[in-house]
């Protein structure tokens, strides 16, 4: 069995309700994410984290030394875990996560974060490309409503929507309690 690391993208403050850019669902995903950790921890498996900034000062939201930008305490990273700043959706690019997971010799990652449509996509693409084996755990997930012209989508149909094309060709996407149950 090939190596594997938790890898958390993006469970920043400014994804809060009261945060700049508020997710639906953040609070049940952060609530998930946490039991995935600590199981994580308590198996000694890597964890990693990943964070964005945008590099403007005048962001939207994840501006540079904010708050908002800082990692959801609940879910903050140990001493020893490994943060990344990211500039792009994708967490691999311009970053040191390919040769960090590389010098780990992890071949297997475990996605987390938001946003389902964004990040997580864009990273889960990212990591197959580069020949990781990936899973992500959907209920850990969180995105928000999005807008087409005059169609509003709701966040729940936009996440099954990303989850859905990411189990068709992508990843293994499945619920935080089949994965610890698949572990016992």
């Amino acid at each position: 069995m090939s190596r594997q690391a938790l890898v958390i993208v993006d469970f920043q403050n400014d994804y809060l309700p009261d945060g700049r850019m508020p997710l639906e669902g953040i609070q049940e995903a952060i609530d998930q994410a946490s039991t995935l950790l600590a199981a994580t921890r308590l198996a000694d498996i890597p964890v990693v984290h990943v964070r964005h900034e945008f590099a403007a000062d005048d962001a939207p939201f994840f501006a540079p030394g904010t708050a908002g930008a800082a990692i959801i305490d609940a879910l903050g990273p140990e001493p020893h875990e490994r943060v990344f700043l990211k500039r792009h959706p994708n967490a691999f690019r311009d970053t040191g996560l390919h040769a960090f997971l590389g010098g780990e010799e992890i071949k297997s990652l475990l996605i987390i974060g938001a946003m389902s449509h964004v990040c997580i996509d864009a990273t889960v693409r990212a990591a197959v490309d580069l020949g990781y084996d990936v899973t992500v755990a959907h209920d850990a997930v969180a995105t928000r409503a999005l807008t087409f012209g005059e169609t509003t989508v709701p966040a729940t149909h936009v996440h099954a929507a990303f989850m859905s094309a990411l189990a068709f060709a992508y990843a293994h996407v499945v619920r935080v309690q089949d994965l610890l149950r698949a572990d016992k």
